[in-house]
């Protein structure tokens, strides 16, 4: 600090001699300023009258960082719309596809491709930089994933013990939903990190856990029913997941690694949608 004090006291007295001017040139107006750090001293230098020295010294303190990019910023209140499906695996003829959907096939478990959807609701993401530049993120946050399987054929979920059965009733709504409370964790790359909605694109994975599972059914004979049950869904959900940033459009993907039943049937769920952001 003494050395900063010293260098600024030598600083004005070198100014001060600067001042001195010949009373035999034709007057002008001169500006002369000298950064160090965050302070800025600016010697202005103007005519005379009756031999008084106009000449004044203005200290300026700024913050000249005020305008660079945070290393950390941070998104609330992201959502995604889009639709989802699963890729089906199960061996319909074995025994324990039986034993969970007696008399089953594939065609049982079709879905209305439209009305199949994945709607996630994120309560925050962050963006932590890797490089300088900003081109390189870590990007993660914590966040709802909601999986709804709408089922074009008249199944019901029975509980203790999971079972699954054709019913007898024609539904003109069936539905499975699952929902998870999941946080995911990507790498991030910014192409155009001096923009905020530019163009990049995140992979990375996420990690899910069932906090809620539900059949709907809507029928003429019992109305609207509601049968809450995990089903024997896994509880834990890892899925591999990716986003593309395309100016003022943002896509996102997630493909789940492994089986989402604990037995019985043999479904990866995966979701593809737009994502309402910031960045």
């Amino acid at each position: 600090m003494k050395r900063i004090l010293f260098f600024l006291i030598g600083t004005l007295l070198a100014l001060s001699v600067l001042a001195q001017t010949d009373s035999t040139k034709t007057p002008e107006n001169t500006v002369d300023t000298i950064r160090v750090g965050g302070l800025i001293i600016i010697k202005k230098k103007g005519p005379h009258n009756d031999d008084r020295d106009n000449s004044g010294v203005n200290i300026d303190i700024s913050n000249r960082h005020r305008n660079k990019k945070g290393n950390v910023e941070t998104n609330w209140g992201i959502f995604d719309l889009g639709f989802a499906g699963f890729n089906d695996k199960t061996n319909y003829s074995g025994a324990a596809a039986q034993a969970f959907a007696p008399g089953s096939n594939s065609d049982w478990f079709d879905t209305r491709t439209g009305k199949t959807t994945n709607v996630n609701v994120w309560f925050f993401m962050q963006k932590l930089a890797v490089d300088k530049k900003h081109v390189v993120n870590l990007k993660y946050g914590l966040g709802l994933e909601m999986y709804n399987f709408r089922f074009t054929e008249n199944i019901k979920f029975e509980k203790n013990p999971t079972k699954v059965i054709m019913d007898n009733i024609s539904y003109s709504k069936n539905k499975l939903a699952a929902d998870y409370i999941t946080a995911p964790i990507m790498l991030n790359f910014d192409f155009t990190p001096e923009r905020r909605r530019g163009f990049g694109f995140s992979a990375g994975v996420s990690a899910g856990y069932l906090y809620s599972a539900r059949q709907k059914l809507k029928s003429k004979e019992n109305g609207k029913q509601k049968i809450r049950d995990d089903f024997d869904l896994e509880p834990f959900k890892i899925s591999y997941i990716g986003e593309i940033n395309l100016g003022e459009v943002r896509l996102y993907g997630s493909y789940a690694t492994k089986n989402m039943w604990k037995k019985g049937l043999d479904w990866t769920p995966y979701a593809v949608g737009i994502r309402f952001s910031n960045w």
